[in-house]
C-alpha cells in the first residue's frame, strides 16, 4: 500500500493558512485526489460542542468518546504523545495528507506570510503539490 504524501501549509496566526488550505483541498479533491487534513493547534482546543450527548458523556468522566454513523466517524480521546504520523494512520486511503501548522517539521510545504507577502494562488499551489506527488518515489 502506498503511503500518503505529506504537505504542510505553515504560517503565523491569521496569515491565511486555513483559507488557502480550504481552496487547495477543494481543487485537489475535484481533480480526484483523496485529501485528508491534520490541523495542529499549538494550544489546547475544545473538541466537542457543549450540550451534545457525546460531550455530556465526556464530562461524566469517559476518557474517550466515539460517535459514528454509516457515513462518518468522530473520535475524541484524551491522550498524550500523539503526532501527525500516528494520526495519519487513521487515513490509510488518502493520497495526500495536508498539515496545517507544524512550522518546525521538515515536510514539503508553503509558508503563509500574509499580509507582508501576497498568498500564492490556490490553483498554482495545487499544481505544485500534484507535481511533487507525481515525482515522488513511492515506498
Amino acid at each position: 500500500m502506498n503511503k500518503p504524501f505529506f504537505y504542510a501549509i505553515r504560517g503565523y496566526k491569521n496569515s491565511g493558512k486555513t483559507t488557502l488550505m480550504t481552496k487547495v483541498v477543494k481543487i485537489l479533491s475535484e481533480k480526484g485526489y483523496k485529501v485528508a487534513v491534520i490541523k495542529h493547534d499549538g494550544h489546547d482546543f475544545e473538541p466537542d460542542v457543549p450540550g451534545t450527548d457525546s460531550r455530556r458523556i465526556k464530562d461524566a468522566g469517559a476518557y474517550g468518546v466515539a460517535v459514528f454513523s454509516e457515513n462518518r466517524v468522530m473520535i475524541h480521546k484524551e491522550c498524550t504523545g500523539m503526532d501527525e504520523q500516528k494520526i495519519a494512520e487513521a487515513f490509510p486511503e488518502a493520497d495526500i495528507i495536508m498539515i496545517e501548522g507544524l512550522k518546525n517539521k521538515d515536510y514539503p510545504g508553503y509558508f503563509c506570510n500574509y499580509p507582508e507577502e501576497p498568498i500564492i494562488p490556490a490553483e498554482k499551489l495545487a499544481d505544485e503539490i500534484i507535481g511533487l506527488l507525481r515525482g515522488r518515489s513511492w515506498k
